[in-house]
């Protein structure tokens, strides 16, 4: 009876879990589908708390309790511009989780071994499936819970130096220990040795090297990658994380682990895939870390930045006709959505075409600026990627770039040394006029030189995004 509803319970939390990936590609289902993953996870947990094995009941309420009440508290205090480092910090968390119970699963598989026949079968829960395990099933679930350790330890460091290069405690540059990736090689071969060595020995020691070598890994790979990428680094994470959960699933004998971990894995790599052919990135070199570095110098940029005020930048907008916002990681820092919501609802009211250009890579975070134009409530149908509206700039009359650089730096296109070289941006230097929104004349986040800044037809609106926003919202007629 137990198994039969936690079987079923495990089915329709599944088919739960897939609407609400199906839902989030929409801005209009994401809500319902939000909510459909929620529904999935109280009912999986539901289900395994009174399914077979079950036991410690006071203990694991508590345990969700406090990890409930932890996550109220978090969800409260978190600003929208630290969502990805929060996310990079759950994707952490699922790692750790994955390390610890495969070397759970290795410290039960040997307590089971070493009792008797007739111990084994008063054995219950997890234990009672190892006990019936024939040695070839032994054998499998080592090298189960050896791929669920090895990707979860990857996933573990990579996802605290992704904390940290989002966060601005570690540099943003990508830097790699002497020897680069003879050293990630290296690392891989020593964990292949444990694997074969674990395999044939069954001993903790080969499991703990492996350890070591995976958490170095996972350390160097992202240490290795420049913040302009970062983006893609968030994915990335998010399917290693989920290949992770999957794999201790199987260590497990759990389905919906196994389930839920494919979902995120897959949906997590081909995001990622996405997401470097819209910067024109190998796939391979993202998952081997080998990006983000330039291949010589930039090239000189020449000329200076002008710098105009609210005045003028009202005046401009007041006789355009075509106007293109493309928001930035700056305009989530200042939290300035409302005031651009603002802007473009007196802009529209006075008959003017407003548009926003979002490039995949926008922010730190896939759909970081879809999240925050739709917090804003900004029209869904003037919000458009990339492919749609970047031929459209020739024929723009002002384009408006609030806190953006990589997405936006014609280096891309022009320069072969830029680490950027040959990532797809969106063209706003071809309007006629073009208003940037910055703080202040540094290189921000990626440390990259940005050549539209000295262009004729560009004009700095030095500032605070918000406060720069505000002072010229009187303005306009």
């Amino acid at each position: 009876m137990e198994f039969g509803f936690t079987t079923a319970a495990y089915v329709v939390a599944a088919v739960l879990f897939i609407l609400s990936l199906g839902g989030l590609s929409g801005q209009e289902s994401a809500k319902r589908a939000v909510w459909y993953g929620i529904v999935g996870m109280a009912l999986a947990v539901l289900a395994t708390l009174i399914g077979p094995g079950s036991g410690l009941w006071l203990l694991s309420v508590l345990l969700i309790a406090c990890g409930g009440a932890i996550g109220v508290y978090i969800a409260q205090r978190v600003q929208m511009t630290e969502m990805p480092q929060l996310v990079a910090a759950m994707h952490s968390l699922v790692g750790l989780a994955a390390v610890f119970v495969g070397f759970n699963a290795h410290f039960e598989l040997g307590r089971v071994l070493a009792m008797s026949d007739e111990a084994r079968h008063a054995l219950e829960g997890f234990a009672a499936v190892l006990a019936h395990k024939t040695a070839v099933e032994q054998s499998i679930l080592r090298v189960e819970l050896f791929l669920g350790i090895f990707i979860g330890a990857v996933t573990f460091t990579g996802s605290v130096i992704a904390f940290g290069k989002l966060a601005g405690k570690v540099t943003s540059k990508a830097e790699k220990l002497p020897g680069g990736h003879m050293l990630n090689a290296g690392a891989a071969a020593l964990s292949l040795i444990c694997l074969i060595w674990y395999f044939n020995t069954g001993g903790f020691f080969p499991l703990f090297v492996m350890t070591l070598a995976a958490l170095f890994i996972g350390y160097h790979l992202i240490m290795g990658i420049g913040g302009a990428d970062m983006p893609v680094v968030v994915s990335m994470l998010n399917s290693y994380s989920g290949w992770a959960a999957a794999a201790i699933g199987f260590s497990l004998g759990n389905d919906l682990l196994i389930v839920t971990g494919a979902l995120v894995g897959s949906s997590g790599a081909i995001l990622s895939y996405i997401m470097c052919k819209a910067m024109n990135r190998s796939f391979v070199s993202v998952i081997l870390g080998g990006f983000g570095n330039a291949a010589g110098p930039a090239q000189a940029i020449e000329g200076e930045q002008i710098a105009i005020d609210a005045d003028g930048v009202a005046a401009a907008l007041n006789d355009a006709d075509s106007i293109i916002i493309i928001p930035g990681y700056g305009m989530a820092v200042a939290q300035a959505q409302n005031a651009v919501s603002e802007l473009t609802r007196k802009l529209r009211a006075a008959g003017k075409t407003v548009r926003f250009a979002i490039h995949p890579v926008a922010g730190r975070l896939p759909g970081h600026m879809n999240v925050l134009l739709a917090e804003a409530k900004v029209p869904y149908d003037i919000v458009l990627e990339m492919d749609e509206i970047n031929e459209d700039f020739p024929a723009t009359d002002v384009a408006i770039v609030i806190g953006s650089n990589d997405i936006v730096n014609p280096a891309a296109q022009e320069d072969p040394n830029s680490p950027i070289a040959g990532m797809p941006v969106l063209e706003c230097w071809k309007a006629k006029q073009v208003f940037v929104s910055k703080r202040g004349q540094g290189t921000g986040y990626s440390g990259i030189e940005n050549p539209l800044f000295y262009k004729e037809n560009t004009r700095m609106f030095y500032g605070d995004a918000k406060a720069s926003l505000d002072s010229l919202l009187p303005k306009i007629d």
